[in-house]
Formats: structure tokens, C-alpha cells, sequence
């Protein structure tokens, strides 16, 4: 063992020289065939906007421009001081751009006021009248006159918050914006990214990210100014929050009155126009870029926003080109690794090297430069449990057959439907002692509980477990999850979180080498979950109190999936009615729980119903040989 540990040591510290190494390379490279300028860029209103503009020193060629508008920061600031990367992968250095970087309005060395996921104005009516779609058409516009040697075409890219402004960018587009491509944008922060699930506010990802993000910014700032990161004293995130207590108690002890956008989320609690305005996907209309959505079905913060900014422009634009590419990828793992795995689970390829090459570099070569046309499908997606690359002409796919796994008495799980007229489960969850989001021990919210071992939930008596007999044949699962449950309650609302898992055969090996003593048999991996809180389940703009006691039907979309069970294994289903931290508490009374106090988080005793009157089911789409 002291031998094994020496060598994954050495191994491990030759790979940090070798990123070390790489790094510096490139970052030489840019300096020495790259020429960096800042310029404050004016907006129409007379705001102007920081940007750093990397210049190919190459001068016999015209060049395009990739853009990337950030809330980030485009540091290094000063001319003099170079990025070690430049564009969306290695490729695009060697090739050849003009590389543009900017600070949003109200960020960092931008002037100007910040606004969260600003609204978009469709009908603007003076210079007044801006958002982040007339700041990316001002900063193109200003590019295209002002910057030597450009070819007159544009692309704008980003992950996450980037991506979003990626999105903002389509409607009304500058004529000389050619390809855009969001990726894991940022779209409805309400039903499905980041900071909520179906009106369930998740509590761990904002709570950290708004420490920071959210601090007023008085001036210009930079990154040697920037906010600490919060330091928790309590090195374990469950009892931490569990610890804080009632959601009251983030004002009290660490925000104070000075996060705007917590503010404003306690002040909306429901599904009002403060978060529609917010919805970029409506305006997503008229879009003449060819567009490149990218995300990964292991995404913990937009995977909801990658599909439905897809569905929109397609549903929108029936003649846009719009093309999709799902991985098996946590958030910007396509870009910040190999892909060759993830967590646990190993994919036996490198998925995003083989997507940068083949996908996304083909794809801005061809718009912004004349290339031959990129090779790319409508939808190419990567199927999890089979590990292959699958390229569809839509998404989902039209070639599946809409079938409906039933949950059974005595755990068991089929598409056959229950016969039983009268059955089901009865169990009492505790706010005071919630279901955890993963095993161990974390610090912060991790990403890999996306895809993460559920054996230590199914353990829980406040978690149903459901599953198949092995199965005979290989099935394979695209697109969405519809969730039906019939359930009841002693409260008067509640939160039901379902899981999707793939439980792998007893006799299935441990990994080699194996230093964390992994056991594989029987290994319940997460292929999806997601919460829907119960007073939203008819609307998120008007909730509505359960009866308690009478038997009520839970129903809603789970994000999409793409996944192979194979032969042996099983399909397994878990219920719960905490997630957390992941997820807030539910004090399972109707209330704004964010005026709840301690007293307020109750004990309730549920009911899942499965009979042949009251069937709890999902639907899924089985993709046909």
C-alpha cells in the first residue's frame, strides 16, 4: 500500500508540473503572437464598459471576433498582463482570432448599474432603454469600426452566467453576429436553474454564491479587492444549515441588509413578474446566428436552462440553425476536463477533447471563417451506461416508444400496472432531521452528487425505495421524466423529491487500481432527480394549501435523460421529502417560508399510493432499437 501511495504521488505531482508546464507554455505563446489592448467602450446610453481585446500580431489576415461578456472578471487588467487561455479550447489560439473579453455593465471595471439576469426590452423606444442584448449590439458595432484587420464577422460564447449573455445576444442581432453559442445558460432562475427547483429554493448554492457575487460594489473593483469567500465554521454544509436554522437567520447572521438580490428573492417568494421578466426564452424570437447550445446531463445548476433555451429557439424558429450537444459532464466540464469521467462512473472515452474538436471548433470555423461545414447533427448526445455518441435529427429523439414504470407494493417497480385496489406506503419525514443530498461529508455544495451513490438514502426509513427485477435486455431512456405521484399528507405542504438510479449487478468489479475502496455491486448510480415543491403543483404563480389527508396527484417534468440500463442491472425509483442542503427545508406547513420560524418545522406522516385506482408512476421515452 505505502508503494501504491508513492507512485500516485509521483504520478500526481508529474501532472500538476505538466498543467503547470502547459499553462506557461500557452501563456507565452499569447504573449508572443498576440497583442493586448483595453478599452472602455461606449453603450448608447453613455455607459462604458471595460473590454480587454487580444490582437493576432499576424497582420497579412483579417480575423474574427470571439466574444465573451462576463460578470466574472476579464482579469488580468493591465496591457502588459496576458490570460494563459484564450477563446472556448486550445484550438482556437493556434487558429487565430481576435479574442474579446468584457466586463458586464456594473461589474468590475465596467461602469454602470448591475442587474441580475437583467430583463430583456423587446420594444425599445430611446438610448435610455438597455439591456444585455443592446450592449452586446453596441460592443460588436464598436468592434467592427474601430478594430483593424477584422474579417467583419463575430461569435459570442460563455458558460453558465456567460451563457446567458450568450443567449441575451440572439434577438435583434447585430448583422455582423455570425454563430453564438450558450452553453449552460442561465435561463429561468424560478422553475429549474441555480437558486430554485420548482419553486424549492436551493439553499446551499445561492447561499454561497451571493456571499460574494452579491456584495455591492461601491466602485470599480478588481480581483485583489474582491469579497472574501465565506469561511464557514462549520466544516460540515448539512449541520451547518441545519444549524442556522430558519431562512430568516441568513439576514441575521451573515447578509445583513446589503445582498439586493436576496432581498428580492424573500420579496418574490412565488412565480410573479419580477422572475418572468427574468425568463430570457420567450424573446427568443427572429434569431438568424446559427446557434450551438451545449450543457451536460450531470449539470447541478443549468441543465435546465441548456434544454429549454434549445426548445425555445426551436420551437420559435423552425428555420433558425440550431444545434444541441448534451455530455456527461458536470458544470463546463466540456471545457474544464478531459471527460473521461465522472465521480465515480467512467466513460471510457475523453468526451469533451473529442467534442471541442469535432463539434465546437468545426462549428465557429464554418461561420466565422468559411470552413467546410462542421459534420454536426441536430441533437448529438452522449448516452450514459452505454457510453456512446448518438446523433439525432431531433431532441427528443422521434424514434422512442412512451412507456410508464409503475411503482408496485413491497418496493417492487414494473411497467406492468398494479392490479392491487388498495396499497401504499406510509412513512414520517422530519424537517428537523432532513434526507441528505449525498453521502459524507462536504464542506460546500459538491457536483458530483449528480451522478453519486444512493445507497446511503436507500437506508433511510423516510426514503421509498422502488425496483425492477434485473433486466432481460438493454433499455435505453432519452428525454424527459414525467412524475405522477398519488399521494397524501398530515400537513399542508410538502416537498417530493423522485430519483431516477441505475443499480449495477452484485457481481460487478471494483475499479482497478481501487484507492478508495469502492464497492461496485450493487452501486445505485444517480441518473437523475428533482424536487417539486407541492403548493406550486397546479401553478407557480397562485400555490395552493394541501388537504390533509386526502389524496392528492403530484405532477411534473424531470430534466431530460439519456441513459442505458443495461442487461442485469436494475431501474430503481427513491421518494423523499427533503434534499438537503441542497434544498431548503420544508416546514410541510403552507406558509412564506421565509418567514418561518423554528417552531414552524413539523413532523408528517405521508402516503405514496399504488393501486390500480391511485397508480404513483413515471413515464419515460424507451428509444427503439
Amino acid at each position: 500500500m505505502t508503494s501504491f501511495k508513492s507512485l500516485w504521488c509521483s504520478i500526481l505531482f508529474i501532472l500538476i508540473c505538466f498543467s503547470g508546464f502547459t499553462q506557461q507554455s500557452d501563456s507565452a505563446y499569447i504573449r508572443q503572437h498576440y497583442t493586448k489592448i483595453e478599452r472602455l467602450i461606449p453603450m448608447r446610453d453613455g455607459i462604458k464598459l471595460f473590454t480587454a481585446i487580444y490582437i493576432p500580431k499576424e497582420n497579412s489576415k483579417k480575423y474574427p471576433f470571439m466574444l465573451n461578456r462576463t460578470p466574472y472578471t476579464v482579469s488580468p487588467y493591465g496591457e502588459s498582463n496576458y490570460k494563459t487561455s484564450l477563446g472556448p479550447s486550445p484550438l482556437f489560439v493556434k487558429e487565430g482570432f481576435i479574442f474579446v473579453y468584457q466586463d458586464v455593465r456594473g461589474k468590475w471595471m465596467s461602469e454602470g448599474k448591475f442587474e441580475d439576469v437583467r430583463p430583456h426590452m423587446a420594444n425599445k423606444k430611446n438610448k435610455a432603454d438597455i439591456d444585455e442584448n443592446s450592449d452586446t449590439y453596441d460592443t460588436i458595432d464598436w468592434l467592427i469600426k474601430n478594430i483593424p484587420r477584422n474579417n467583419g464577422k463575430t461569435g459570442v460564447y460563455g458558460i453558465s452566467y456567460p451563457g446567458f449573455y450568450s443567449t441575451a445576444s440572439l434577438p435583434d442581432a447585430h448583422p455582423s453576429l455570425k454563430a453564438v453559442s450558450p452553453q449552460a445558460p442561465v435561463t429561468d432562475w424560478f422553475i429549474g436553474d441555480d437558486f430554485h427547483h420548482n419553486g424549492s429554493l436551493f439553499l446551499a448554492d445561492i447561499f454561497n454564491f451571493y456571499y460574494t457575487f452579491g456584495v455591492p460594489r461601491p466602485r470599480p473593483a478588481t480581483p485583489e479587492n474582491r469579497p472574501k469567500p465565506f469561511n464557514s465554521p462549520v466544516k460540515d454544509n448539512y449541520r451547518f444549515f441545519l444549524e442556522l436554522g430558519s431562512l430568516k437567520n441568513i439576514s441575521k447572521k451573515y447578509y445583513g441588509d446589503t445582498i439586493k438580490f436576496w432581498n428580492d428573492i424573500k420579496a418574490h417568494p412565488n412565480y410573479d413578474a419580477f422572475w418572468k421578466a427574468r425568463n430570457i426564452t420567450p424573446h427568443l424570437t427572429g434569431v438568424k446566428p446559427a446557434v450551438l447550445v451545449v450543457g451536460g446531463f450531470f449539470d447541478a445548476e443549468d441543465l435546465y436552462g441548456t434544454l429549454k433555451t434549445y426548445e425555445a429557439i426551436e420551437k420559435q424558429n423552425p428555420s433558425a440553425k440550431n444545434n444541441l450537444v448534451m455530455g456527461p459532464w458536470y458544470h463546463g466540464g466540456w471545457a474544464r476536463s478531459t471527460g473521461n469521467s465522472f465521480g465515480e462512473i467512467d466513460f471510457g472515452q475523453p468526451t469533451s477533447t473529442w467534442y471541442q474538436q469535432q463539434i465546437e471548433f468545426p462549428f465557429f470555423m464554418q461561420y466565422l471563417k468559411d470552413a467546410p461545414a462542421a459534420n454536426i447533427a441536430e441533437a448529438n448526445i452522449f448516452i450514459t451506461g452505454s457510453n456512446e455518441w448518438k446523433k439525432f435529427s431531433a431532441w427528443p429523439p422521434e424514434n422512442t416508444e412512451d412507456k410508464t414504470l409503475y411503482l408496485q407494493p413491497n418496493g417492487k417497480l414494473s411497467f406492468e400496472k398494479v392490479q392491487r385496489t388498495d396499497s401504499w406506503d406510509e412513512y414520517e419525514s422530519d424537517p428537523n432531521s432532513p434526507v441528505p443530498y449525498q453521502d459524507g461529508t462536504q464542506t460546500s455544495r459538491s457536483r458530483e452528487y449528480m451522478i453519486d451513490d444512493q445507497r446511503f438514502a436507500s437506508r433511510r426509513p423516510d426514503v421509498r425505495v422502488f425496483q425492477t427485477d434485473p433486466l432481460t435486455s438493454d433499455i435505453t431512456l432519452t428525454g424527459p421524466v414525467l412524475a405522477k405521484l398519488v399521494v397524501s399528507t398530515t400537513g399542508t405542504d410538502a416537498d417530493y423529491v423522485v430519483k431516477l438510479i441505475d443499480v449495477y449487478p452484485e457481481d460487478t468489479p471494483n475499479p482497478a487500481p481501487n484507492p478508495k475502496n469502492l464497492v461496485m455491486g450493487g452501486y445505485q448510480m444517480l441518473v437523475r432527480g428533482e424536487i417539486m415543491r407541492a403548493k406550486y403543483r397546479h401553478s407557480f404563480e397562485k400555490p395552493e394549501a394541501l388537504v390533509p389527508g386526502a389524496i392528492t396527484t403530484i405532477n411534473y417534468a424531470i430534466p431530460d435523460v439519456a441513459h442505458t440500463f443495461k442487461k442485469g442491472h436494475r431501474i430503481m425509483v427513491q421518494i423523499q421529502n427533503s434534499w438537503f442542503p441542497l434544498a431548503d427545508r420544508n416546514p410541510q406547513q403552507f406558509m412564506d417560508i421565509y418567514q418561518a420560524e423554528a417552531g414552524d418545522f413539523r413532523k408528517a406522516t405521508h402516503r405514496i399510493f399504488h393501486d390500480v385506482r391511485n397508480s404513483s408512476a413515471l413515464t419515460v421515452r424507451v428509444l427503439k432499437p
